[in-house]
């Protein structure tokens, strides 16, 4: 008697198998992106503070903005040399200002245009940087 085939046994262990490399990869996959979305807004940061760098250099004071400020949208899409406008403004310093990535806002502050603070929310940990941060002219850092 020949016998062709696999038992059902075997073919349940084959399944299980594949089911457990399965589940250890979607959980290393969802790392992968909570440390892919924390770059992008560190990266967003810093390429706010550079803009904002710029727009310094040209007027010697940062746009104001009184009241904690979501910027990426609305009024505060674009960056120029009259501050902040909606998007597709004229001479932009940054002609599209970054959202962040997931669900949570970047928020702009400068009460008197001597400084200003730029704040995100990290998933993770990236960078020694945790939760909440904070980008100023001196850099970002933990809140």
């Amino acid at each position: 008697m020949n016998k062709k085939g696999f038992t059902l046994i075997e073919l349940l262990v084959v399944i299980a198998i594949i089911g457990l490399l399965s589940t250890l990869a979607v959980v290393a996959l969802g790392s992968a992106r909570e440390k892919s979305r924390d770059a992008k807004r560190l990266s967003d940061l810093k390429q706010v503070q550079t803009a904002l760098e710029l727009y310094y250099t040209d007027n010697s004071s940062y746009p104001t903005a009184a009241s904690s400020t979501v910027i990426g949208t609305g009024s505060y899409a674009c960056l120029n040399a009259s501050g902040w406008a909606e998007a597709g403004c004229a001479d932009a310093f940054m002609g599209q200002v970054p959202t962040d990535p997931g669900s949570s806002d970047y928020a702009y502050t400068s009460a008197d245009g001597t400084t200003y603070t730029l704040t995100a929310t990290l998933e993770g940990t990236m960078n020694n940087l945790t939760g909440t941060v904070q980008a100023s002219p001196s850099g970002i850092a933990n809140q």
